[in-house]
């Protein structure tokens, strides 16, 4: 299999539909780590393992200020290095497995309720995350410098991070209830059922990063000259230098920090606010992830009717509108899960779309970078993206227990006070959509087009000849 067609220009490679989804199901198989740890890691700290939210917020902001320092030094790391299996898909073998097995053992109650367990094996887990998570970042620039095929790749990968995400957010609570007997009103709390179910999604997991491993063939790297010259002080260097890379690194902190809030909130929504069952949750936690199947595949036609930009502009919106409907529908005295469903449906699809095609600048702010300095540190930069994505993931984690201790949420009561109730609403909805509104903000300072990133491209390319 080749990765070239007849014609195509150095360094614009054109990838097969084997190759594209080998590299798309790489993020489906981190989702089903990050996004079980997003939704529910959280909920099972409290309600299973016995933690007090304080203590699991501090625990949250200690491992993403941990992760701080650490991801520029796995940025460099593999910038500078050259891997017999390959510059940056052989972590996804070498971390692949021992972030699966801390994955399991972050819910295992074998030790519950004691604080350093957790500590030790929720930081482990978030460092080997980092050790994966930058270096497949790193992959989809070494694939090829064409922007449609870009865009393309990154909605194929979108389309199947999200499946991962409908796998935990959806088939989760069900496997939880399959393997218990507790039928109490609810999410199980049975600590057996959560392990038996985490041990099943890390394995998957880890086939996947084995198949994405093999399918991906890295043709846009530095030189091993050029490799040997990378220092850890080019991520700051190239943070002051590359505006367009500021503008992404600050999307990416509001974007996830929109996401961990909403996204850990979601469990308690259904279980307090809508008194829902295993089934709805997982409805409800299915939606967030379902309106990728129908829009993600459409991003690149949609992107070429109206442009980038616009295209954030119009589904930030929808979003926001989403949310907007589902504070005013949870607020009725009999409120409806139908509406419930079309509300999260509606607020998914513009979060998705969003979300999901920020990815395709990481690429272009790379490109810039190599064009201002000459070093293509892919590594570095995605490592810095890194750091301000889990800037983001620690607002998250901060704000959404500290709110539910403001309101004095109790997890051994099925019945929560109005006070509790209205501070879920605003970890669901209230939060998120302010949040949108200063990412439409961002997001507008934004200057590299298709046609100056082609243009900036071919220049790069042209020196190299």
């Amino acid at each position: 299999m080749t990765n070239t067609n007849i014609g195509e220009s150095r360094g614009f490679y054109k990838l097969s539909w084997l190759q594209r989804i080998g590299f798309g199901s790489g993020d489906l198989a981190q989702n089903l780590i990050f996004q079980t740890t997003c939704m529910y890691l959280l909920f099972f700290y409290t309600d299973i393992y016995g933690l007090d939210a304080v203590d699991v917020s501090v625990m949250f902001t200690v491992g993403n200020v941990a992760n701080v320092i650490w991801d520029p030094i796995v940025g460099a790391l593999i910038d500078k290095n050259n891997p017999r299996l390959g510059k940056y898909r052989a972590y996804l073998v070498f971390v692949g497995i021992p972030l699966s097995g801390f994955a399991i053992l972050c819910f295992w109650n074998g030790f519950a309720p004691s604080l350093l367990y957790a500590y030790m094996t929720y930081i482990a887990m978030t460092l080997l995350y980092t050790f994966i998570n930058v270096p497949y970042g790193a992959l989809n620039s070494s694939l090829t410098r064409d922007t449609d095929e870009i865009t393309i790749l990154t909605s194929v990968r979108m389309f199947m991070a999200n499946c991962g995400g409908l796998a935990v957010g959806s088939g989760l609570p069900l496997l939880i209830a399959y393997f218990t007997n507790d039928k109490a009103e609810g999410l199980p709390k049975d600590p057996q059922a959560w392990f038996i179910t985490m041990t099943i999604y890390a394995l998957v997991g880890l086939l996947l990063l084995l198949f994405c491993f093999s399918q991906c063939k890295e043709k846009v790297v530095m030189s091993a000259e050029e490799s040997a010259n990378v220092k850890i002080s080019d991520l700051w260097m190239e943070f002051f230098h590359n505006r367009p890379l500021r503008v992404i690194a600050f999307f990416f902190i509001t974007a996830f920090a929109m996401m961990s809030i909403g996204n850990a909130a979601g469990a308690y929504f259904i279980n307090s606010n809508m008194h829902g069952s295993p089934e709805q949750l997982s409805i409800f936690m299915g939606l967030g992830s379902a309106p990728s199947f129908i829009f993600m595949p459409l991003v690149p036609m949609i992107k070429k009717a109206v442009g980038k930009k616009n295209m954030f502009y119009i589904f930030l919106t929808v979003a926001i509108i989403g949310m907007t409907i589902l504070y005013i529908v949870a607020k009725m005295d009999n409120p409806s899960m139908t509406y419930v469903y079309i509300a999260q449906f509606i607020k998914s699809t513009g979060v998705i779309v969003a979300t999901g095609y920020m990815w395709a600048l990481v690429p272009e702010v790379i490109s810039y970078g190599e064009y201002v300095s000459g070093k293509r540190i892919a590594g570095i930069v995605n490592a810095l993206t890194g750091i301000f994505f889990k800037a983001g993931m620690t607002l998250g984690s901060v704000v959404a227990p500290a709110i539910l201790a403001y309101v004095a949420y109790n997890p051994k009561e099925v019945t929560q006070t109005p006070l509790a109730e209205e501070g879920i609403l605003w970890l669901v909805c209230v939060l998120p959509a302010a949040l949108l509104l200063l990412a439409i903000f961002i997001i507008s300072k934004y200057e590299l087009t298709d046609e100056k990133i082609d243009q900036i491209n071919k220049e790069i390319e042209s020196r190299n000849i």
